[in-house]
C-alpha cells in the first residue's frame, strides 16, 4: 500500500466515483497491489523472514510504501 503521506490519484477518482453509483459513506480510498506467494515445504520462521526480505528489498518500492507479509491456509 502506498503511505499514508503520498498522494493516492487513483483512490481518489474511485472515492469520487463512489456516490454517483450509488455507495455512500465511505470516507476514504487507497488502492494498493498484493501479491500472492505459494511457498514450498512449511512456513516456519526462516521462511517468513526470507519472505520479508523479499518484499523489503525486491516486490516493494519501501520509499513510499508500506508492506505486510501475512500467512493464509
Amino acid at each position: 500500500m502506498l503511505k499514508p503521506e503520498i498522494l493516492d490519484p487513483q483512490g481518489q477518482a474511485v472515492q469520487r466515483a463512489l456516490p454517483r453509483l450509488g455507495f455512500e459513506g465511505i470516507a476514504d480510498v487507497r488502492q494498493g497491489k498484493r501479491f500472492e506467494l505459494d511457498v514450498e515445504g512449511p512456513v516456519d520462521d526462516a521462511a517468513l523472514a526470507r519472505i520479508h526480505e523479499m518484499a523489503e528489498t525486491f516486490l516493494a518500492n519501501t520509499v513510499i510504501e508500506d508492506f505486510v507479509v501475512k500467512v493464509e491456509s
